[in-house]
């Protein structure tokens, strides 16, 4: 795996890190190639709770590389536009979809600019954390471009439709503080504190119940579409398959006797 991405495995927790610090972690077509190689082999792993998707240095991301996207300006536009398409539809949505599908709970940490297909990736993560530094825009439209990563998929989930478009189509920059405003970040931290607090949250999530922390996402994830009934029978299944492990077992048995659960994560 090229060094555009870096994937690491410590304790059970899965760190991402979007490494190109010099370019303010810019998402270049080789990074796009290498996020979608990360991402396969960190589904692939069976030992892993949680995963914390970070960038090196000061930032996040950036939103997209711009010099290396003109390096295609030579192509007539209609070769443009397969070019790019098929860029898309090869790297960045067979990713996104993969990390959408991951049983453990997904960690944003955001320092720095947050910008395009970043702002995507922190909106497809569960839970985010940013320092109180933070700066976010949805920046396509600012350079003639819709959307991709997802970004009209959950931006629109979490500040509704109206606010989406504003965002969207004025590209406007905004700050932490908004983003807690808006819903589209968990918490915001000063940036000395940003590592020691997602640490401590990994702590706490990987001392929980993995398997009920499966069947949740599974079930807000299925409930955007579903009509009430099904997404009840749903819950039915999902209610069944946590009631059959050991840590259901052990949750009751914790609340009756007046304590803290030891989960296992089975």
């Amino acid at each position: 795996m090229a060094d555009t991405v870096l994937l690491d495995v410590s304790n059970r927790v899965a760190t991402l890190t979007l490494n190109r610090p010099a370019q303010l972690n810019a998402l270049s077509i080789e990074m796009m190639q290498d996020l979608l190689g990360a991402v396969r082999e960190l589904r692939d792993l069976k030992d892993v709770d949680v995963v914390v998707i970070v960038g090196a240095g000061d930032h996040f991301m950036a939103g997209g590389d711009l010099k290396d996207f003109a390096t295609q300006f030579h192509l007539a536009p209609q070769a443009r536009m397969v070019a790019f398409r098929a860029i898309i539809e090869k790297h960045i949505n067979p990713a996104v979809e993969m990390l959408q599908s991951l049983h453990q709970p997904v960690i944003a940490k955001v320092r720095g600019a947050c910008a395009g297909f970043g702002l995507s990736l922190m909106l497809g993560c569960d839970l985010a954390l940013c320092a109180d530094s933070a700066k976010f825009t949805t920046a396509y439209s600012s350079i003639g471009l819709a959307a991709d990563g997802g970004l009209t998929y959950f931006l629109p989930r979490v500040v509704g439709s109206r606010k989406a478009l504003e965002l969207l189509l004025l590209a406007e920059r905004f700050d932490a503080a908004e983003a807690l405003r808006l819903g589209l970040v968990n918490r915001v931290l000063p940036s000395a504190e940003l590592d020691a607090e997602t640490d401590k949250l990994v702590t706490r999530l990987q001392a929980g119940p993995r398997e009920a922390y499966g069947e949740i996402k599974r079930l807000v994830a299925s409930s955007y579409d579903a009509q009430i009934e099904s997404q009840l029978e749903s819950e039915a299944e999902a209610f069944g398959r946590c009631s059959a492990t050991g840590d259901f077992v052990e949750g009751i048995t914790a609340f009756l006797e007046k304590r803290k659960p030891a989960f296992r994560g089975m």
